[in-house]
């Protein structure tokens, strides 16, 4: 039982770490702001290390409920689920996209 709350953390881990990966491009940045691409200056720094940080703790949380073998493997499953998700989300409401960055 508490494996599987662990998984679900390590999941939304991965998809906030993808969403601000993805915010931190200046094509999504506009897209999710409703910005011309010309006015589009994303916090880039902020959200990479942000994207980076939500990844490496998804990662943590992995190895902390299974061996690294399985961990790592879970890991990569976990990376390319939320890269589609934040993908459809960019297609279909990208404004939704935005609610991961609370600084804005």
């Amino acid at each position: 039982m508490f494996d599987g709350l662990l998984l679900i953390v390590a999941s939304l881990f991965s998809v906030l770490g993808m969403a601000w990966l993805a915010l931190s491009m200046e094509v999504h940045w506009a897209q999710a702001r409703r910005l011309p691409l010309v006015d589009s200056k994303p916090p880039r720094v902020a959200l990479r290390l942000a994207a980076a940080l939500a990844l490496a703790l998804c990662f943590g949380v992995c190895l902390w409920v299974d061996r690294p073998s399985i961990a790592a493997l879970v890991w990569v499953m976990l990376l390319i689920g939320s890269a589609w998700m934040v993908a459809f989300i960019l297609a279909k409401r990208p404004a939704l996209a935005m609610r991961a960055w609370p600084f804005v």
